[in-house]
């Protein structure tokens, strides 16, 4: 039983799940204090629980598709498709089980806009990121389009009737939009030779070279200003601020050592960096 359990968060990508649902708890907090109303403590319930399970339902799509490309990555060869713990049939049954119940108590619980949001996401990231991969380093574009939806999910589900999209969800969406650049190339640094084995093309240049480090620092320094902004629209204040723009100074240094020195060590200090300074910086927001 143990094992099985073991299997579905692995296939579910339990970690990742839960820092992206993280980003919607964030985003549904920072909006209910700006607009003034009271936590719907059922609504925010199922904002994390439809948010998780569509999440983990793209995860597990993901792994379904790319399951003979997964055998061939030291990284992912034992996950529990490539090495038969689940079967195709079971995952498939498993990630629509998670997909529609996710939708349907976003619809349900939440509101209209957030299962529409949420259920694009999927489909994004299904069926344009993940074949994209193995084609062009667009791919990361394309995928930082869901992957930035959660925190903008959250700015919605705070919302009621069908919900709306204000500019302080447009903010959230444009920080974890632009995030997302440096946070996966560095990733596509460290991991780059499996990548290789496995046809993937996430690099912008397609090499560890000055080129991608170019665009990996350009990005992270685009990064800084629009983490500022929230600034501008009252989301936050001088306190918030000043922690943002500190981590934003730690992240662009990181990223320029990475072009100085093309090592993978740096890669891997930038790529754990990421995963400090989103949620670091969407507290910021909450409580400066």
């Amino acid at each position: 039983m143990m094992g099985k359990m073991s299997s579905y968060a692995q296939f579910a990508k339990l970690r990742l799940a839960s820092l992206v649902v993280f980003s919607a708890i964030i985003g549904y907090v920072i909006a209910i204090e700006e607009l003034g109303t009271s936590v719907d403590w059922l609504r925010m319930i199922m904002l994390f629980l439809g948010g998780f399970f569509v999440t983990g339902a793209s995860n597990g799509f993901n792994q379904i598709i790319e399951r003979e490309y997964d055998k061939l990555m030291p990284r992912t060869m034992n996950r529990p498709v490539p090495t038969g713990k689940m079967s195709v049939t079971e995952g498939m049954i498993l990630a629509s089980i998670m997909g529609i119940t996710g939708i349907v108590f976003l619809h349900v619980f939440v509101n209209p806009l957030s299962a529409i949001l949420s259920a694009t996401a999927l489909v994004l990231y299904v069926f344009a990121y993940t074949p994209l991969k193995r084609i062009t380093p667009f791919a990361v574009f394309v995928g930082a389009f869901p992957g930035a939806v959660p925190a903008m999910l959250g700015w919605v589900a705070a919302t009621d009737g069908f919900g709306f999209i204000g500019t302080n969800a447009l903010l959230l969406f444009a920080v974890q939009f632009m995030w997302q650049f440096p946070h996966f190339w560095a990733i596509a640094w460290v991991v780059d030779d499996d990548y290789k084995n496995a046809g993937f093309r996430l690099l912008p240049s397609k090499e560890r070279d000055k080129a991608s480090a170019f665009q990996i620092l350009v990005y992270t320094l685009f990064l800084l200003p629009i983490s500022v902004l929230p600034l501008l629209f009252g989301m936050t204040g001088i306190i918030g601020i000043s922690v943002v723009l500190v981590c934003g100074i730690m992240f662009l240094y990181q990223a320029w050592k990475l072009y100085n020195s093309l090592e993978i060590k740096d890669a891997s200090r930038l790529m754990f960096g990421s995963f400090i300074y989103l949620p670091v910086v969407q507290l910021a927001y909450l409580f400066g």
